[in-house]
């Protein structure tokens, strides 16, 4: 591994999932931003999530209510640990709550495409952009007073604290799902976040992931044999072409036919692979239904 794509690597930006059906967009988007995310559990507890040494935090949403018994519930050592912060719909309730907001049942939930109010396109989060925006929310919940020390910078029709930023301590916060596209502007609040307020450089590439693996790879089998079982699916196709590409000829794939591949395919997969002379291919190998 080089040393720049150690450093990328051990600075991730990470995506704190609160249950949110979404948090594995969110972490997409922060790499279409070209910056390197992981998402993890908000079951993790700060000192492992700081072990990691992140570059950023995002908090997802979720489908609880922050007053709902079990909620998920955001330790506020996380926000006062100097990590810059960006909390979307239901983690943007929770930085509320864990900084002594107020998060109201206040019969005003917002379910769909909302019209947004910006107040100031200055700030962080909204430079460049225009005042009023098309976002996507969906809350029960809302926002009545947003923590001391934050600046409140967008409202909507049910949300009277839509958005806030405090650039002294790097947390930053919205109510809708940024991450959607149905959120006119969300990429740019995102990767305002990320340029701006985290002061995140922008130069990782997905390309670096490959030879991140590769080198990994290379390094742990080093002078010995790999064997692998490939069904024709993504998953094993993608890892058989990562570890040949990092070993060559030190791989030995077998295809297993499971009996699941549509008709014709499993000759097809066989045939392509044998075609290939950087590694040992053997014969396939189908599974019994008994």
């Amino acid at each position: 591994m080089t040393e720049a794509l150690a450093q990328l690597a051990a600075r991730p930006v990470l995506v704190v999932d609160f249950g949110a059906q979404y948090a594995q967009l969110i972490a997409r988007r922060v790499r279409e931003a070209n910056v390197y995310s992981e998402v993890v559990p908000h079951t993790m507890s700060v000192a492992e999530m700081l072990a990691k040494d992140p570059a950023a935090i995002v908090l997802s949403g979720g489908p609880a209510s922050v007053y709902a018994d079990g909620a998920p519930e955001l330790d506020v050592a996380l926000l006062t640990a100097g990590v810059p912060v960006f909390g979307m719909c239901y983690g943007f309730q929770a930085m509320v709550q864990a900084l002594g907001g107020t998060v109201a049942h206040t019969g005003l939930g917002e379910y769909g495409s909302t019209q947004a109010l910006v107040s100031d396109l200055s700030s962080t989060l909204f430079n460049g952009q225009v005042a009023e925006q098309s976002v996507w929310m969906s809350h029960g919940d809302s926002v009545t007073e947003a923590p001391a020390g934050m600046k409140v910078t967008a409202s909507s029709p049910g949300a009277p604290v839509a958005a806030f930023e405090d650039d002294e301590r790097r947390l930053y916060g919205v109510q809708w799902h940024p991450e959607v596209v149905h959120s006119t502007y969300g990429q740019q609040v995102l990767e305002n976040f990320l340029i701006r307020g985290a002061g995140l450089a922008g130069d990782w590439t997905a390309s670096n992931v490959v030879e991140d693996q590769v080198a990994a790879v290379r390094e742990q089998v080093g002078k010995g044999r790999v064997l692998c079982g490939l069904s024709g699916g993504v998953d094993s196709s993608v890892a058989a072409a990562l570890v040949q590409r990092a070993v060559g000829d030190q791989l030995t794939c077998v295809f297993v036919d499971h009996g699941l591949l549509r008709s014709g395919e499993a000759s097809r997969s066989s045939r392509s692979s044998l075609r290939r002379p950087a590694s040992r291919w053997l014969s396939s190998m189908p599974v019994s239904s008994s």
